[in-house]
């Protein structure tokens, strides 16, 4: 099935691994052009050329070193994103994952870092994407741009001893529902992903936390109706679906990546 991405380009957040990561694979296979952002010149750097194997290009994607918590950081991705493409179809804005801690343990300082990088980074990226993605009205097509917003099961239901997550993620689905709002007439789709229990490196860390990482892993799988954590891949495919003309009456929504994990209706 060709959902449509040939020759579209989508800045990726936080692409240099993890979920974000898997979305830009994902984009690469569908014949998109990710233009990778991360705060790590070595790890960016890694990540383009690990894309390049699966990519047709004769070059490697693009990369950028750039933090989601400097104010910057959207002009010049936007900017570097048309300057090597001439155009821009959208985002995957994915703010990594927050400090593990209670209400009571978690600092000031913890509270206002991830405020900067997890909510108002990604809100100030998207107000930038709105300036540019947004056009004249709709086409009957449905082939405008998208953004897509990675969250958390937080959105739905209160994580334990992720306080920070549970403060801001809700805030960011609210944003997401507004942004649908505003952009719709302009053609502009914006969704939000809740990814549960995906086998990556953060997910294993914070398994660690809990005992040996196997054992907890075995145990959580049991919680989950599938039985199982998810693989990235399988959120990357959703991720490409979404940003995709193919999803092109999808916006406003929450889309859970889960497995069946999150019980809220």
């Amino acid at each position: 099935m060709d959902i449509g991405l040939r020759d579209r380009v989508f800045l990726v957040t936080g692409g240099s691994r993890g979920l974000g990561f898997a979305a830009a694979q994902a984009l690469i296979r569908e014949g998109a052009n990710p233009v990778i952002a991360s705060p790590h010149e070595v790890t960016a750097s890694a990540a383009s050329h690990r894309l390049a194997e699966t990519s047709t290009e004769a070059q490697p994607p693009l990369w950028i070193v750039a933090d989601n918590a400097e104010s910057d950081a959207p002009e010049r991705l936007i900017s570097a994103a048309k300057e090597r493409y001439g155009r821009l179809d959208g985002a995957l804005i994915s703010v990594g994952g927050t400090p593990t801690g209670t209400i009571a343990s978690t600092t000031d300082d913890e509270w206002r870092t991830s405020f900067e990088s997890v909510f108002l980074g990604a809100v100030r990226l998207a107000r930038a994407l709105a300036g540019e993605l947004r056009g004249p009205a709709s086409s009957p097509s449905g082939t405008g741009p998208s953004i897509l917003f990675v969250l958390a099961a937080s959105v739905r239901t209160p994580l334990p001893n992720l306080a920070t997550s549970n403060g801001l993620f809700p805030g960011l689905a609210g944003v997401v529902k507004m942004l649908a709002d505003e952009l719709g007439p302009s053609g502009v789709r914006v969704n939000g992903l809740l990814p549960v229990r995906i086998a990556t490196e953060r997910v294993r860390q914070i398994d660690s936390l809990a005992g040996d990482p196997e054992e907890v892993r075995a145990k959580q799988s049991e919680t989950i109706p599938l039985r199982r954590y998810g693989d990235p891949e399988e959120f990357g495919r959703v991720a490409a679906f979404l940003l995709s003309p193919a999803a092109s009456y999808v916006t406003g929504a929450m889309i859970p990546v889960d497995g069946g994990a999150i019980r809220s209706i």
